[in-house]
Protein backbone atom coordinates (compact mmCIF):
# COMPACT_ATOMS: atom_id res chain seq x y z
CA UNK A 1 0.00 0.00 0.00
CA UNK A 2 1.51 3.25 -0.51
CA UNK A 3 1.65 5.79 2.16
CA UNK A 4 -0.71 8.49 2.62
CA UNK A 5 1.59 11.17 3.52
CA UNK A 6 3.53 11.64 0.21
CA UNK A 7 0.84 15.09 -0.62
CA UNK A 8 1.43 16.61 2.74
CA UNK A 9 4.86 16.08 2.43
CA UNK A 10 5.17 17.94 -0.76
CA UNK A 11 3.04 20.71 0.47
CA UNK A 12 5.22 21.25 3.36
CA UNK A 13 8.03 21.25 0.93
CA UNK A 14 6.47 23.95 -1.35
CA UNK A 15 5.59 26.12 1.29
CA UNK A 16 9.45 25.84 3.11
CA UNK A 17 10.87 27.16 -0.22
CA UNK A 18 8.69 29.55 -0.46
CA UNK A 19 9.22 30.89 3.24
CA UNK A 20 12.82 31.01 2.30
CA UNK A 21 12.15 33.65 -0.51
CA UNK A 22 12.99 37.08 0.11
CA UNK A 23 12.85 39.86 -1.49
CA UNK A 24 15.05 43.15 0.11
CA UNK A 25 13.70 46.34 -0.64
CA UNK A 26 16.25 49.22 0.14
CA UNK A 27 16.36 52.60 -0.83
CA UNK A 28 19.67 51.98 -3.09
CA UNK A 29 22.22 48.99 -3.39
CA UNK A 30 25.70 48.48 -3.77
CA UNK A 31 26.40 45.60 -5.86
CA UNK A 32 30.37 45.47 -5.15
CA UNK A 33 30.99 48.20 -8.15
CA UNK A 34 28.85 50.69 -8.43
CA UNK A 35 25.45 52.27 -6.73
CA UNK A 36 22.13 51.63 -8.16
CA UNK A 37 18.92 53.40 -6.74
CA UNK A 38 15.40 51.35 -6.94
CA UNK A 39 17.19 48.55 -6.77
CA UNK A 40 15.36 45.20 -5.19
CA UNK A 41 17.55 42.00 -4.33
CA UNK A 42 15.96 39.03 -4.15
CA UNK A 43 17.28 35.67 -2.18
CA UNK A 44 16.38 32.29 -2.91
CA UNK A 45 17.52 29.67 -0.02
CA UNK A 46 21.15 30.95 0.31
CA UNK A 47 21.84 32.60 -2.49
CA UNK A 48 20.90 35.56 -4.83
CA UNK A 49 18.48 34.85 -7.57
CA UNK A 50 18.24 38.50 -8.86
CA UNK A 51 19.51 42.18 -8.02
CA UNK A 52 17.99 44.90 -10.51
CA UNK A 53 14.83 46.90 -10.86
CA UNK A 54 11.89 45.43 -9.04
CA UNK A 55 9.73 45.40 -12.71
CA UNK A 56 12.20 43.05 -13.97
CA UNK A 57 11.89 40.37 -11.15
CA UNK A 58 8.99 37.68 -12.14
CA UNK A 59 6.23 36.48 -9.54
CA UNK A 60 7.74 39.16 -7.05
CA UNK A 61 4.49 38.81 -4.97
CA UNK A 62 5.56 35.14 -4.13
CA UNK A 63 8.41 36.48 -1.86
CA UNK A 64 8.59 37.31 2.04
CA UNK A 65 9.10 41.26 1.60
CA UNK A 66 11.88 43.11 3.83
CA UNK A 67 11.81 46.93 3.41
CA UNK A 68 14.76 48.23 4.36
CA UNK A 69 14.03 52.31 4.31
CA UNK A 70 16.71 54.83 4.20
CA UNK A 71 19.38 52.27 4.06
CA UNK A 72 22.21 50.74 1.55
CA UNK A 73 22.21 47.47 0.80
CA UNK A 74 25.61 46.19 -0.23
CA UNK A 75 27.80 42.86 0.38
CA UNK A 76 28.69 41.98 3.52
CA UNK A 77 31.87 43.08 4.11
CA UNK A 78 35.19 41.26 4.07
CA UNK A 79 37.92 42.09 6.57
CA UNK A 80 41.50 41.48 5.34
CA UNK A 81 43.54 41.58 8.30
CA UNK A 82 41.75 40.22 11.42
CA UNK A 83 43.32 38.57 14.10
CA UNK A 84 40.28 37.01 16.06
CA UNK A 85 42.21 35.74 19.08
CA UNK A 86 44.17 39.21 19.95
CA UNK A 87 42.10 42.01 21.65
CA UNK A 88 43.39 45.43 22.09
CA UNK A 89 46.64 46.30 23.34
CA UNK A 90 45.41 49.05 25.38
CA UNK A 91 43.60 46.55 27.82
CA UNK A 92 46.65 43.77 27.96
CA UNK A 93 49.62 44.45 26.10
CA UNK A 94 50.95 41.84 23.28
CA UNK A 95 53.35 40.51 25.23
CA UNK A 96 51.65 39.94 28.07
CA UNK A 97 48.67 37.90 25.73
CA UNK A 98 51.24 35.71 24.56
CA UNK A 99 52.55 34.78 27.54
CA UNK A 100 49.71 35.14 30.65
CA UNK A 101 46.43 34.01 28.33
CA UNK A 102 45.98 30.43 27.75
CA UNK A 103 44.80 29.34 24.54
CA UNK A 104 41.57 28.59 26.51
CA UNK A 105 41.08 32.15 27.57
CA UNK A 106 41.86 32.99 23.91
CA UNK A 107 39.22 30.78 22.18
CA UNK A 108 36.66 32.31 24.42
CA UNK A 109 37.51 35.65 23.55
CA UNK A 110 37.83 34.58 19.52
CA UNK A 111 34.20 33.26 19.92
CA UNK A 112 32.99 37.01 21.38
CA UNK A 113 34.65 38.86 18.85
CA UNK A 114 33.67 36.32 16.23
CA UNK A 115 30.20 37.48 16.88
CA UNK A 116 31.00 41.04 17.04
CA UNK A 117 32.46 41.21 14.03
CA UNK A 118 29.48 39.70 12.35
CA UNK A 119 26.93 41.73 13.90
CA UNK A 120 29.18 44.78 12.72
CA UNK A 121 28.77 43.60 9.23
CA UNK A 122 31.51 41.31 8.16
CA UNK A 123 30.70 38.41 6.83
CA UNK A 124 34.08 37.07 5.64
CA UNK A 125 37.29 37.49 7.06
CA UNK A 126 40.71 36.91 6.60
CA UNK A 127 42.31 36.12 9.96
CA UNK A 128 46.47 36.62 10.02
CA UNK A 129 48.07 34.35 12.75
CA UNK A 130 46.98 33.02 15.83
CA UNK A 131 49.95 35.14 17.63
CA UNK A 132 51.30 32.30 19.67
CA UNK A 133 48.16 30.15 20.60
CA UNK A 134 49.00 27.53 18.12
CA UNK A 135 45.83 26.35 16.12
CA UNK A 136 43.37 27.63 18.11
CA UNK A 137 42.13 29.90 14.96
CA UNK A 138 41.58 27.12 13.08
CA UNK A 139 39.82 25.33 15.56
CA UNK A 140 37.64 28.47 16.41
CA UNK A 141 37.16 28.30 12.42
CA UNK A 142 35.77 25.02 12.46
CA UNK A 143 33.60 25.84 15.19
CA UNK A 144 31.77 28.75 12.92
CA UNK A 145 31.95 26.43 9.65
CA UNK A 146 29.70 23.63 11.76
CA UNK A 147 27.17 26.56 13.05
CA UNK A 148 28.15 25.94 16.65
CA UNK A 149 28.86 29.75 16.74
CA UNK A 150 27.96 32.85 15.15
CA UNK A 151 30.52 34.59 13.14
CA UNK A 152 32.15 35.46 9.69
CA UNK A 153 33.40 32.68 7.17
CA UNK A 154 37.18 32.90 7.56
CA UNK A 155 40.36 31.73 5.94
CA UNK A 156 42.84 30.93 8.73
CA UNK A 157 47.02 31.34 8.14
CA UNK A 158 47.34 29.39 11.95
CA UNK A 159 50.93 30.08 13.36
CA UNK A 160 52.48 32.89 11.49
CA UNK A 161 55.99 31.87 10.39
CA UNK A 162 59.32 34.17 11.64
CA UNK A 163 62.77 34.02 11.06
CA UNK A 164 64.58 32.62 14.01
CA UNK A 165 65.75 35.31 16.37
CA UNK A 166 63.67 38.20 15.08
CA UNK A 167 60.16 37.40 16.48
CA UNK A 168 59.06 37.49 20.44
CA UNK A 169 58.13 37.72 23.07
CA UNK A 170 61.48 38.83 23.90
CA UNK A 171 63.86 40.20 27.05
CA UNK A 172 64.79 37.22 28.74
CA UNK A 173 67.91 36.00 29.44
CA UNK A 174 68.91 32.86 27.17
CA UNK A 175 68.12 30.92 30.29
CA UNK A 176 64.65 31.04 30.05
CA UNK A 177 62.11 29.60 27.37
CA UNK A 178 59.30 31.29 26.25
CA UNK A 179 56.03 30.41 24.04
CA UNK A 180 57.05 32.77 20.92
CA UNK A 181 54.38 34.56 18.97
CA UNK A 182 54.77 32.47 15.81
CA UNK A 183 56.95 29.63 14.61
CA UNK A 184 60.91 30.55 14.00
CA UNK A 185 62.38 28.24 11.08
CA UNK A 186 66.01 28.69 9.33
CA UNK A 187 66.81 27.42 5.90
CA UNK A 188 65.05 26.15 2.81
CA UNK A 189 64.43 22.81 4.25
CA UNK A 190 62.78 23.54 7.60
CA UNK A 191 61.35 26.22 5.94
CA UNK A 192 59.12 24.16 3.35
CA UNK A 193 58.89 21.49 6.36
CA UNK A 194 57.40 24.05 8.56
CA UNK A 195 55.02 25.34 5.77
CA UNK A 196 53.79 21.43 4.22
CA UNK A 197 53.17 21.10 8.72
CA UNK A 198 50.98 23.96 8.95
CA UNK A 199 49.17 22.88 5.82
CA UNK A 200 48.84 19.52 6.87
CA UNK A 201 47.27 20.70 10.00
CA UNK A 202 44.44 22.91 8.32
CA UNK A 203 46.05 26.60 8.07
CA UNK A 204 43.91 28.31 4.56
CA UNK A 205 47.05 30.22 4.07
CA UNK A 206 50.93 30.81 5.07
CA UNK A 207 51.94 34.10 6.74
CA UNK A 208 55.26 34.98 6.87
CA UNK A 209 57.60 37.86 8.76
CA UNK A 210 59.83 39.00 5.29
CA UNK A 211 60.92 41.63 8.02
CA UNK A 212 61.00 42.75 11.95
CA UNK A 213 63.34 44.35 14.42
CA UNK A 214 66.48 42.16 15.55
CA UNK A 215 66.79 43.82 18.91
CA UNK A 216 64.36 46.31 21.09
CA UNK A 217 64.70 49.90 19.46
CA UNK A 218 65.83 48.95 16.18
CA UNK A 219 64.24 49.54 12.68
CA UNK A 220 63.12 46.86 11.14
CA UNK A 221 65.41 44.35 8.31
CA UNK A 222 64.78 42.06 6.40
CA UNK A 223 65.05 38.70 7.48
CA UNK A 224 64.16 35.77 5.10
CA UNK A 225 66.85 35.15 2.48
CA UNK A 226 65.79 35.32 -0.62
CA UNK A 227 65.51 31.41 -1.41
CA UNK A 228 63.70 31.02 1.93
CA UNK A 229 60.88 33.01 0.70
CA UNK A 230 61.15 31.36 -2.70
CA UNK A 231 60.87 27.88 -0.64
CA UNK A 232 57.67 28.65 1.37
CA UNK A 233 55.99 30.20 -1.95
CA UNK A 234 56.82 26.94 -3.90
CA UNK A 235 56.00 24.70 -1.40
CA UNK A 236 52.22 26.56 -0.72
CA UNK A 237 51.39 27.27 -4.27
CA UNK A 238 52.13 23.43 -4.99
CA UNK A 239 49.53 22.46 -2.33
CA UNK A 240 46.67 24.98 -3.63
CA UNK A 241 47.47 27.54 -0.92
CA UNK A 242 48.86 31.03 -0.96
CA UNK A 243 51.51 32.97 1.13
CA UNK A 244 51.11 36.97 2.55
CA UNK A 245 54.21 38.97 3.80
CA UNK A 246 54.25 41.13 6.89
CA UNK A 247 56.59 43.53 5.51
CA UNK A 248 57.28 47.33 6.56
CA UNK A 249 60.71 47.81 4.75
CA UNK A 250 61.21 48.62 0.79
CA UNK A 251 63.76 45.33 0.68
CA UNK A 252 61.46 43.17 2.97
CA UNK A 253 58.76 43.92 0.28
CA UNK A 254 61.04 43.45 -2.41
CA UNK A 255 62.26 40.04 -1.48
CA UNK A 256 58.10 38.75 -0.50
CA UNK A 257 56.85 40.63 -4.16
CA UNK A 258 59.40 38.78 -5.97
CA UNK A 259 59.06 35.16 -3.63
CA UNK A 260 55.92 35.46 -5.12
CA UNK A 261 54.05 36.00 -2.31
CA UNK A 262 50.29 37.31 -3.13
CA UNK A 263 49.84 40.46 -0.86
CA UNK A 264 51.91 42.51 1.21
CA UNK A 265 50.65 43.57 4.65
CA UNK A 266 51.20 47.10 6.48
CA UNK A 267 54.13 48.55 3.68
CA UNK A 268 55.06 51.76 5.95
CA UNK A 269 58.24 52.34 4.42
CA UNK A 270 57.07 51.40 0.88
CA UNK A 271 58.11 53.48 -2.07
CA UNK A 272 56.97 54.55 -5.56
CA UNK A 273 59.29 51.76 -7.11
CA UNK A 274 57.91 49.56 -4.72
CA UNK A 275 54.39 50.14 -5.41
CA UNK A 276 54.93 49.84 -8.85
CA UNK A 277 56.51 46.50 -8.30
CA UNK A 278 53.94 45.15 -6.56
CA UNK A 279 51.62 46.23 -9.61
CA UNK A 280 53.15 44.67 -12.11
CA UNK A 281 53.62 41.37 -10.55
CA UNK A 282 50.16 41.71 -8.69
CA UNK A 283 50.53 41.67 -5.54
CA UNK A 284 47.87 43.17 -3.79
CA UNK A 285 48.66 45.84 -0.85
CA UNK A 286 46.81 45.58 3.12
CA UNK A 287 48.18 49.21 4.66
CA UNK A 288 46.64 48.44 8.08
CA UNK A 289 45.68 52.44 8.91
CA UNK A 290 43.66 51.49 11.82
CA UNK A 291 45.84 49.91 13.62
CA UNK A 292 48.98 52.49 13.25
CA UNK A 293 46.75 54.97 14.87
CA UNK A 294 45.38 52.76 17.87
CA UNK A 295 48.79 52.43 19.04
CA UNK A 296 49.68 55.69 18.54
CA UNK A 297 46.93 56.88 20.52
CA UNK A 298 47.25 53.91 23.26
CA UNK A 299 51.14 55.38 23.36
CA UNK A 300 49.36 59.20 23.95
CA UNK A 301 48.91 60.64 20.80
CA UNK A 302 45.76 63.01 20.86
CA UNK A 303 44.33 63.04 17.26
CA UNK A 304 43.46 66.04 15.56
CA UNK A 305 45.22 68.15 18.76
CA UNK A 306 48.53 66.91 18.71
CA UNK A 307 50.96 66.48 15.61
CA UNK A 308 50.70 63.81 13.64
CA UNK A 309 53.64 61.24 14.70
CA UNK A 310 56.33 60.18 12.47
CA UNK A 311 54.78 56.43 12.25
CA UNK A 312 51.37 58.27 11.15
CA UNK A 313 52.63 60.66 8.59
CA UNK A 314 54.54 58.05 7.27
CA UNK A 315 51.45 55.69 7.13
CA UNK A 316 50.13 58.80 4.96
CA UNK A 317 52.71 58.68 2.40
CA UNK A 318 52.90 55.45 1.71
CA UNK A 319 49.02 55.10 1.00
CA UNK A 320 49.07 58.00 -1.14
CA UNK A 321 51.74 56.59 -2.80
CA UNK A 322 50.32 53.25 -3.19
CA UNK A 323 47.16 55.03 -4.45
CA UNK A 324 49.41 56.49 -7.37
CA UNK A 325 50.97 53.28 -8.19
CA UNK A 326 47.33 51.70 -8.86
CA UNK A 327 48.24 48.69 -6.55
CA UNK A 328 45.01 46.40 -5.81
CA UNK A 329 44.39 47.86 -2.27
CA UNK A 330 42.63 45.18 0.38
CA UNK A 331 40.89 46.65 3.27
CA UNK A 332 42.19 45.26 6.41
CA UNK A 333 43.00 47.12 9.66
CA UNK A 334 44.65 44.21 11.53
CA UNK A 335 41.73 44.07 14.15
CA UNK A 336 42.67 43.25 17.16
CA UNK A 337 45.17 45.43 17.51
CA UNK A 338 41.84 47.81 18.05
CA UNK A 339 38.48 46.61 18.96
CA UNK A 340 37.15 43.52 16.71
CA UNK A 341 33.69 44.94 15.37
CA UNK A 342 35.30 48.30 14.91
CA UNK A 343 36.44 47.38 11.50
CA UNK A 344 34.83 50.58 9.60
CA UNK A 345 37.40 52.39 11.28
CA UNK A 346 40.13 51.03 8.63
CA UNK A 347 37.27 52.09 5.59
CA UNK A 348 37.16 56.17 7.52
CA UNK A 349 40.85 56.29 7.56
CA UNK A 350 41.27 55.23 3.76
CA UNK A 351 38.99 58.07 3.15
CA UNK A 352 40.26 60.33 5.25
CA UNK A 353 44.19 59.65 3.44
CA UNK A 354 42.94 59.89 0.05
CA UNK A 355 40.92 57.16 -1.24
CA UNK A 356 37.57 57.75 -2.83
CA UNK A 357 34.72 56.52 -0.82
CA UNK A 358 33.70 54.37 -3.73
CA UNK A 359 36.57 52.44 -4.16
CA UNK A 360 37.06 51.96 -0.30
CA UNK A 361 33.61 50.05 -0.61
CA UNK A 362 35.03 47.65 -3.59
CA UNK A 363 38.14 47.55 -1.34
CA UNK A 364 36.25 45.98 1.17
CA UNK A 365 33.88 43.86 -1.36
CA UNK A 366 34.86 42.91 -4.71
CA UNK A 367 38.26 43.70 -4.64
CA UNK A 368 38.83 41.76 -1.10
CA UNK A 369 36.84 38.38 -2.54
CA UNK A 370 38.83 38.67 -6.01
CA UNK A 371 42.25 39.21 -4.54
CA UNK A 372 41.90 36.95 -1.37
CA UNK A 373 40.40 34.03 -2.20
CA UNK A 374 36.40 34.42 -1.40
CA UNK A 375 34.58 32.65 -4.63
CA UNK A 376 31.09 33.88 -5.18
CA UNK A 377 31.18 36.67 -2.67
CA UNK A 378 31.60 40.36 -2.62
CA UNK A 379 28.93 41.14 -5.28
CA UNK A 380 25.43 41.70 -5.30
CA UNK A 381 24.75 39.24 -8.28
CA UNK A 382 22.40 36.63 -9.66
CA UNK A 383 23.77 32.95 -8.38
CA UNK A 384 26.39 34.52 -5.59
CA UNK A 385 26.42 33.49 -1.82
CA UNK A 386 23.31 35.73 0.57
CA UNK A 387 26.29 37.75 2.30
CA UNK A 388 24.22 40.95 2.15
CA UNK A 389 24.02 44.00 4.89
CA UNK A 390 22.40 47.13 5.09
CA UNK A 391 23.74 50.09 6.11
CA UNK A 392 22.14 53.77 7.05
CA UNK A 393 22.38 56.33 4.32
CA UNK A 394 24.79 56.47 1.44
CA UNK A 395 28.22 55.25 2.75
CA UNK A 396 29.59 56.39 -1.08
CA UNK A 397 28.55 59.62 0.53
CA UNK A 398 29.45 59.79 3.90
CA UNK A 399 31.63 56.55 4.86
CA UNK A 400 31.21 57.22 8.40
CA UNK A 401 27.79 55.45 7.75
CA UNK A 402 29.77 52.41 7.77
CA UNK A 403 29.12 51.98 11.99
CA UNK A 404 25.55 51.79 11.13
CA UNK A 405 24.84 48.47 10.02
CA UNK A 406 21.38 47.92 10.68
CA UNK A 407 20.88 44.68 8.42
CA UNK A 408 23.36 41.42 8.23
CA UNK A 409 22.30 38.19 6.42
CA UNK A 410 24.89 35.45 5.76
CA UNK A 411 24.87 32.44 3.87
CA UNK A 412 20.67 33.15 3.55
CA UNK A 413 20.11 33.75 7.32
CA UNK A 414 19.58 36.65 9.19
CA UNK A 415 21.33 37.67 11.99
CA UNK A 416 20.40 41.07 12.93
CA UNK A 417 17.50 43.00 11.84
CA UNK A 418 16.58 46.43 13.57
Amino acid sequence: MKPKYYPLLLIFLCLKSLQSQTLLIPDRVFDGVAMHEDWVVAVDQNRISYAGPLNGLKKSNSYTKQELKGMTLMPGIIEGHSHLLLHPYNETEWNDQVLKESPTERAVRGVVHAKNSLMAGVTAMRDLGSEGAGYTDVYLKKTIDDGIIPGPRTLMAGPAIVATGAYGPKGFHDGVTVPLGAVPVTGVDVATREVRTQMGNGANLIKIYADYRWGAGEPSRPTFLQEEINAMVNAATTAGRYVVAHASTPEGMRRAILGGVETIEHGHEGTLEIFKLMKEKNVAFCPTLAAVESISQYQGWQKGKDQDPDRVTQKKKSFKLALESGVDIVFGGDVGVFTHGENYRELELMVEYGMAPLKALQSATSVNARVLHFEELGMIQNGYLADIIAVEGNPAVDITQMKNVKFVMKDGVIYKNE
